[in-house]
């Protein structure tokens, strides 16, 4: 009888398939593995079979998709949450999720560790941890790709064809994609240099620009209380509205992010994601803002914003600042409800319209025609007060100034 049980966190990729007879073999343990379904598509086909086949003794497969976009997307989309400005974290969102089952699957098993596939040098080994760590502290974490002896994807897709492990992944295409419905993530290759531009193969869900229709799309999207409730006029569940979203975005070439990204291990790294309903929904999202919190509020939810990203980001969802941050955030979103309109033309995202009811654009203080409302002669007193401080500071300079010219 093996000695440990360990559930792994497992996507049918190369390192995870490799990892489940590695795994078994080295620590003389029962495997179970753990997929969470966030609305990946081509890794959940056979994915229980391939487990089962690859040396796992039960294979979970939990569909966690509107559990996802409703508990842990649409929070950080409500925050405003992207990572550098750039990035909405598909990937990044969905960890705490997926720790957060591979802890239950492991208490419901009785399994003394868990596993994950994710490298010594990747942001995923921290948020898996550490979240692992503040829900269940006496579980052992097993990172295989720490300190087993393949030293490349290689030498792994090798290991694989030695052994009848099925894996997607090839020499001539060693992309390493990273998948779920709010977004995608694609490392390694040719990927690794900043120089070379993402290969049209690199890309599962956009077309490029060129591909792109010649005749620019409108689309709008409907929000209550910073939550996406429609789009076009037809109210959609969170699952459906988002791949609606993916649907009009990828077709129109958005959604494609090209960046050197800051990793919380310390190091540079080129980084190429999709994510088209992101991008929509942060676009729209954004812009619904300006037009419904006040500018103090508004100002500080931006600092708000790069700390709850962060947050994220650096595997640190289950923490009390978090939890703080999105009291506020929670907040700032009772009034922003109304529609955005967005016109998509090859990877461009134009705010053509936006409204609220509670908008505090006021067209009779806002306008320069002769239905102008706002006081004008009010300024001359306001900009007096305003200004006092500074013009205080220059007069008291100056006079200290002139009376240390008159004693030399």
């Amino acid at each position: 009888m093996a000695k440990n049980k360990i559930v792994v966190a497992y996507s049918g990729g190369l390192d995870t398939s490799v990892m489940v007879k590695w795994l078994k073999d080295n620590y003389d343990a029962e495997i179970i593995t753990f997929t969470g379904n966030l609305g990946q598509t081509k890794e959940l086909i056979g994915l229980e079979e391939k487990a089962i086949n690859s040396g796992a003794s039960k294979a979970y497969v939990e569909d966690l998709t509107k559990i996802f976009l409703e508990e842990y997307v649409f929070p950080s989309l409500r925050a405003g949450a992207m990572y550098e400005g750039a990035y909405p974290m598909a990937c990044s969102i969905g960890r705490p999720l997926l720790a957060k089952t591979l802890v239950y699957v492991a208490r419901k098993e009785g399994a003394n560790m868990v596993a994950h596939g994710c490298t010594g040098k990747g942001n995923d080994q921290v948020r898996f941890e550490v979240t692992v760590g503040a829900l269940a502290p006496d579980l052992i974490n097993i990172a295989p790709l720490r300190t087993w002896e393949f030293k490349s994807r290689e030498e792994e897709i090798d290991y694989a064809k030695k052994h009848n492990i099925p894996v997607a992944a090839t020499k001539e295409n060693p992309y390493s994609i990273d998948e779920n419905i709010y977004g995608t993530a694609i490392e390694c290759g040719v990927l690794e240099d900043p120089m070379i531009e993402p290969p049209a193969d690199a890309f599962q869900h956009t077309v490029s620009p060129e591909e792109a229709p010649d005749m620019a799309e409108y689309v709008v999207i409907e929000f209550e209380k910073g939550i996406p409730v429609a789009v076009n006029g037809k109210e959609m569940d969170a699952v459906s509205l988002v791949k609606e979203l993916n649907k009009i975005g990828g077709r129109n070439a958005v959604g494609r992010i090209d960046m050197i990204e800051n990793r919380l291990v310390g190091i540079k790294s080129r980084e190429v994601y999709e994510a088209p309903a992101g991008m929509l929904l942060h676009s729209a999202h954004t812009e619904l803002e300006r037009i419904t919190l006040e500018k103090s509020v508004a100002h500080y939810k931006n600092l708000v914003s790069q700390e709850y990203a962060n947050l994220i980001y650096n595997g640190l969802w289950f923490s009390p600042l978090r939890e703080a941050l999105q009291a506020f955030v929670d907040k700032t979103q009772e009034k922003v409800t109304g529609m955005v309109k967005l016109k998509l033309y090859k990877g461009n995202i134009i705010v053509s319209g936006r409204t609220s009811p509670y908008s505090l654009y006021d067209p009779e203080l806002a306008t320069y025609t002769a239905a102008d409302q706002f006081d004008h002669k009010a300024s001359e007193g306001f900009i007096k007060i305003y200004g006092l401080p500074y013009k205080t500071i220059n007069r008291v300079e100056q006079k200290a100034e002139a009376e240390k010219n008159q004693l030399v």
